[in-house]
């Protein structure tokens, strides 16, 4: 190894930001190139290693890239990181939802013994009762093995659990599922959540979240599989069966490409070159500069989080909106069959508000980006989802009339739409809110282990089956209107914060625009350098 270590190079303040005069530094490889192989802690099972992140950080100081660079860096980490996310979620939502297209077929309910509503609406919260005691713990041990090998876990323990609902019999086993389908996926969603942070620009998160991490797609998918599957009969299995052993089964495999595909950090990303590490790295450090080890313990940031007023407003509007979503995603084929569809006909209908919706989440979502605003897009699609189910509310005994079918069935497109493209909205903010690193691992964790624990109720309001759910649709829509008015004060709040610290910026004499900027380490929310997204 070389000895000689070229003198730092001197940085030149220009209009369009730093500019590196010594090659050594500025091609983002050197100090990469003077670790040893011995140095590097490699292997299936090796945890993340920060001998490497150091050295990609240092060079991600120095390293001079073009934005033609910088867009072909991103295109690579979307065509690999992007594309195993989205298909882990495809099949996330697949085990979690198959359940609700199963209970409109006979018999799944006989199989299992559900011969009420109340039985089924137990089925379905005790989902959450794993979910959320294990949601924070799971974000905690995911950072301290890296990304890959947490989600491999996870997607194998729902997997198998989802695999078990094709030979189990009896209600107590529907329930037992239930909670192991609930342990798998606890950390899963806040998990990928922050795992994209440390890929994406603030800028750039939501859309990202948006065609990763949303039900819409999955949705339409799912019921255009379920309309097809349990046509399926065999002398073994019957068409209930084929639907849970064929979504569970490529969940599996999903979960081994993910262990030996999907890198757990920008630093240790074998798909990228040692310079275009240092590009993938350069690119977050100049916005918010995550780091991948250190800083807040697990108990550090959860004391930082529960003292934090923004986490509460945000569990406030995640809990009322998830309400909705916690119902909707499991009734949505029992709301279209009550009006007037057979089974399998309503299987088939629940892609088109799938479908439509998904075009609202990634419209809402990239304009939320362009615009970098994230309250003003949240109470738009709480507005139109309040509006979806005052309708369903108005028009649920009116009877099966041909208009009113038509206006039921059209609030259903409002109600998804806007419900489902509030989750990337929802957690970019937090996600851009939270600072340094360890405080948002634990604080998006928070929001969803909170928030859902409340979700453990949110199946129980809709009780009133033989008055077509009307009293459940009007709680949903008090609930919806509820994170409307928590989104707008969370924005007041954070707008009337970034024009106070400006003023302190000034009167402090610090730059204020990229605070991260040539910076060694994290700035965090508490400081008045720090610019909140609203």
């Amino acid at each position: 190894m070389d000895d000689t270590v070229p003198t730092r190079p001197s940085v030149e303040k220009v209009e369009e930001g730093p500019v590196l005069r010594d090659s050594a530094f500025a091609d983002g490889t050197y100090h990469q190139s003077q670790l040893s192989p011995d140095a590097v802690k490699s292997g299936l099972f090796a945890r993340p290693d920060p001998v490497l992140a150091e050295a990609v950080n240092k060079d991600a100081d120095t390293v001079d890239f073009t934005e033609a660079e910088e867009k072909a860096v991103r295109r690579k980490i979307d065509k690999r990181v992007l594309t195993l996310v989205i298909l882990s979620y495809v099949f996330n939502q697949f085990d979690r939802t198959n359940i609700g297209n199963a209970h409109v077929i006979t018999e799944f309910n006989e199989n299992f013994g559900v011969t009420s509503n109340s039985k089924w609406t137990v089925a379905l919260s005790i989902f959450y009762v794993g979910y959320c005691l294990l949601e924070m713990p799971a974000n905690v041990l995911q950072r301290h093995i890296g990304a890959n090998r947490f989600f491999f876990m996870s997607m194998v323990f729902w997997g198998f659990s989802s695999l078990s609902f094709v030979y189990a019999k009896g209600y107590g086993a529907l329930l037992a599922l239930r909670v192991l389908l609930g342990i798998g996926e606890a950390g899963y969603y806040a998990g990928m959540i922050y795992y994209l942070s440390f890929w994406y620009k603030r800028s750039e998160l939501a859309l990202r979240v948006s065609l990763c991490m949303t039900g819409t797609l999955p949705g339409a998918i799912g019921g255009l599989l379920a309309f097809g599957l349990v046509r399926a009969h065999t002398p073994l299995l019957k068409g209930w069966q084929f639907l849970f052993l064929i979504e569970a089964i490529p969940t599996l495999i999903m979960a081994v490409a993910l262990l030996f595909f999907l890198p757990s950090f920008p630093f240790a990303s074998s798909f990228l070159s040692p310079r275009e590490r240092a590009i993938a790295q350069a690119r977050l450090n100049r916005d918010h500069r995550p780091t991948s080890h250190g800083g807040m313990t697990g108990w550090e940031g959860f004391k930082a989080i529960v003292n934090d007023p923004h986490s509460w407003m945000l569990v406030v509007v995640y809990t009322s909106f998830n309400m909705g979503v916690a119902t909707i995603s499991y009734f949505l084929p029992t709301l279209i069959k009550e009006l007037g569809f057979d089974s399998l006909s309503s299987q088939g209908l629940t892609v088109a508000p799938y479908a439509v919706g998904w075009f609202m989440v990634v419209f809402q979502a990239m304009h939320s980006d362009r615009t970098r605003d994230r309250g003003y897009h949240i109470m738009l699609s709480t507005g139109l989802a309040t509006i979806g189910y005052i309708i369903l509310a108005a028009l649920a005994t009116k009877g099966n009339a041909s208009n009113y079918i038509g206006g039921r069935y059209f609030a259903l497109f409002l109600v998804v739409g806007g419900l489902f493209s509030l989750f990337p909205l929802v957690m970019s903010w937090a996600a851009n809110i939270f600072s340094p690193t360890s405080k948002r691992g634990v604080g998006t964790a928070f929001i969803v282990s909170i928030s859902n624990t409340v979700s453990i109720a949110a199946p129980q309001i809709y009780f009133d089956s033989k008055e077509n759910f009307q009293k459940g649709h009007a709680i949903a829509a008090g609930c919806v209107f509820l994170s409307f008015c928590a989104a707008f004060a969370l924005r007041t709040r954070l707008a009337h914060m970034n024009r106070k610290n400006a003023e302190k910026v000034r009167e402090m004499g610090l730059e204020r625009e990229k605070p991260a900027q040539g910076a060694k380490e994290e700035v965090w929310d508490n400081d008045p350098r720090y610019v909140f997204m609203t």
